[in-house]
C-alpha cells in the first residue's frame, strides 16, 4: 500500500477511510482529528490551562502527547486506584513519560486521599467496581482541576469508547445519559460549592486501532493488558458487538456516533439544565444534598455523612437518596438525625 498523502510505503490502514499512511503522515492525520474535533466544538481557547487524565493506558498518553505538540499548556493528572501491581506499572509509565518530556504531573492516590482503593470499594459499596472506579476519576479530574485553577479536564475517550456507551444507553432507552452524552461539556459556575470544570473528549474521532498505532509510532510506552478488575463489564460485550459490525462494514462505528452527534444530539438534550447545589459534605456541585461520590465513600467506609441542612421533609430525603440506597443507619431514621 501507498500512503494516501505523500504516495511513500504506508505502515497504517484506516480501512473505515479506504486509506492508508506512512509513519510521518499519519501522525499528521491523527493531529489533524484532534483539531477537527476541538474546533468543532469550541473545546479550546487560547491560554486554556489542561489537566489530561492519563491512566497509563495508549489513549491517554497520546493525547497528552498530541495536546503538547500542538503548543497547548496540557498538564497530566495520574489518580492512584490501589488495583496492585497494575496501578504501580501504569504510575511508572505516566511518571517516565512526564520525566522525559520535562512536563508537569500531578498525582493522587485515592486510598491516600479518601481512604479507600478500588478493588475494596467494590467488595464493599453498593455500586459495581467498575462504576465505583469511573465515578471516582470524574469526582478527582473535577477536584483537581478546580483546586488548581485549570480551565478544562481533558479524558482519552476515543470514537470505540463512545460508540458503545452510545450503543448500551440506546438499547435501555436511557434518554437522560444520550442527552449528556456529548464531546465537550461545559463548565457550570461554584454556586456556592466547587465549580465543574468544563470537559473535553478530544481523541472522539479516532478508533482504538488509531490511538494504538500512533502511541507505538511514536514510541510512546503503555499498559498493554487491560484492567485485572475490568472481567464481565457490559461496556466490553457493546465493544465486542460493534467491533463484529465494523469488521464486515467498516466505518460503522464513526457513522453510528459522529452522526449521532451532528444529527440526533439535540434532540436528546434537556431543555434547561438541573439546577446544582454545593454538597453539604465536600462542596462539589450536585442536584441533591450529597453527591454520588460522597454517598458512595460514605457506604465503602461505613461512615456518616454530615446532617446540616437536612430537609424537613422526610420523602424528600428519600427521593434524594433513591437511586443509591444508603442504609439508614447512615442517616439515621427520621431526616435530620444527628451522626
Amino acid at each position: 500500500m501507498k500512503c494516501r498523502s505523500c504516495t511513500g510505503p504506508a505502515v497504517v490502514e484506516v480501512r473505515r477511510n479506504n486509506a492508508a499512511f506512512c509513519s510521518d503522515c499519519f501522525g499528521n492525520y491523527v493531529r489533524g482529528q484532534v483539531d477537527k474535533a476541538i474546533s468543532r466544538f469550541r473545546m479550546l481557547e487560547p491560554g486554556d490551562r489542561v489537566l489530561v487524565a492519563v491512566s497509563g493506558g495508549k489513549d491517554s498518553l497520546a493525547l497528552w502527547d498530541v495536546l503538547l505538540g500542538m503548543g497547548y499548556d496540557a498538564v497530566g493528572l495520574y489518580l492512584g486506584l490501589g488495583i496492585g501491581e497494575y496501578s504501580d506499572r501504569s504510575g511508572e509509565i505516566v511518571r517516565s513519560f512526564a520525566d522525559t518530556r520535562s512536563v508537569e504531573l500531578v498525582e493522587v492516590d485515592l486510598e491516600q486521599t479518601f481512604g479507600f482503593d478500588i478493588p475494596t470499594a467494590g467488595s464493599k459499596g453498593s455500586r459495581s467496581t467498575c462504576a465505583v472506579c469511573g465515578l471516582s476519576k470524574r469526582y478527582v479530574f473535577n477536584r483537581a482541576a478546580a483546586e488548581r485553577g485549570f480551565d478544562v479536564v481533558a479524558t482519552g475517550h476515543n470514537l470505540d469508547d463512545e460508540a458503545a456507551t452510545l450503543l448500551g444507553n440506546t438499547l435501555r432507552w436511557q434518554t437522560e445519559f444520550i442527552g449528556r452524552q456529548h464531546p465537550a461539556l461545559p463548565a457550570r459556575p461554584a454556586n456556592g460549592g466547587r465549580s465543574m470544570v468544563r470537559r473535553i473528549k478530544p481523541l472522539h474521532r479516532l478508533s482504538e486501532h488509531e490511538t494504538a498505532a500512533y502511541a507505538f509510532l511514536q514510541g510512546i510506552d503503555y499498559v498493554v493488558e487491560e484492567c485485572p478488575l475490568v472481567a464481565g463489564n457490559t461496556q466490553l460485550k457493546h465493544k465486542d458487538a460493534m467491533n463484529a459490525i465494523e469488521r464486515n462494514a467498516p466505518g460503522t462505528k464513526s457513522q453510528f456516533f459522529l452522526g449521532f452527534l451532528d444529527r440526533a444530539a439535540p434532540l436528546f438534550r434537556a431543555e434547561e439544565d438541573p439546577d446544582l447545589v454545593a454538597c453539604s459534605s465536600c462542596g462539589q456541585l450536585t442536584t441533591g444534598r450529597f453527591c454520588a461520590f460522597c454517598r458512595a465513600r460514605a457506604q465503602i467506609l461505613r461512615l456518616r455523612l454530615p446532617e446540616r441542612d437536612a430537609p424537613d421533609d422526610e420523602q424528600a430525603l428519600a427521593a434524594e437518596l433513591s437511586d443509591e440506597v444508603l442504609p439508614a443507619e447512615f442517616y439515621g431514621e427520621r431526616a435530620g438525625a444527628g451522626p
